[in-house]
């Protein structure tokens, strides 16, 4: 196997590898661009972002510059989405956002893990989990979520908000870690 292909398999993989690393410089200078563009030039970013990530609902989406991800085709958004300044998406491991999500400012999902242990994570070697979110979420201003989660439908996550662990549907969960506080 490649190591894009144990990437994506969810194996240890050499995250330095040339391979890797060409992918990883593509998407940063499509990042580039569509960050530099103007303001009232959305329909071009709209073409850079459907070609960059792997699925878009519908061509009813916003991503307000700027906007990071590690490769974007292992990004799915749903139908009438919408993110606000500062999205980051690490996404060795697919990240699958449902129809109506609204994400708030400075939000970052991650995937990729790495060793605790320094000798290990110094050979650069690393796995990756998915991101699962459902449809109709509003993530708050300033979350991180982390490898692995997976965050039903209708949910609220409170601003700040670190999330390590699954959060189920029509709840609204805060904090950090993140913990469900209602049902809706």
């Amino acid at each position: 196997m490649t190591e894009k292909e144990k990437m994506l398999a969810g194996l240890v993989y050499d995250a330095v590898s040339p391979e890797l690393q060409e992918g990883l410089q593509a998407t940063r200078e499509a990042l580039h661009e569509f960050n530099m563009l103007r303001p009232s030039e959305t329909q071009r970013m709209k073409e850079i972002l459907k070609r960059l990530l792997g699925y878009t609902g519908d061509d009813n989406f916003l991503i307000n510059q700027p906007f990071r991800c590690d490769y974007g085709k292992q990004i799915s958004i749903g139908k009438r989405f919408f993110a606000n300044f500062n999205f980051t998406i690490l996404d060795e491991a697919p990240v699958s956002i449902g129809d109506d999500c609204f994400i708030g400012p400075n939000v970052s999902i991650y995937t990729a893990c790495h060793s605790t242990d320094p000798v290990e994570r110094n050979t650069r070697r690393e796995w990756a989990k998915p991101v699962s979110i459902g449809h109709n979420v509003w993530i708050g201003g300033s979350v991180t979520i982390l490898p692995g989660v997976t965050i039903g439908d209708n949910v609220s996550i409170g601003a700040g908000s670190v999330v390590v662990k699954d959060i189920p549907s029509n709840t609204v969960a805060v904090g950090n870690p993140c913990k469900v506080i209602k049902s809706i």
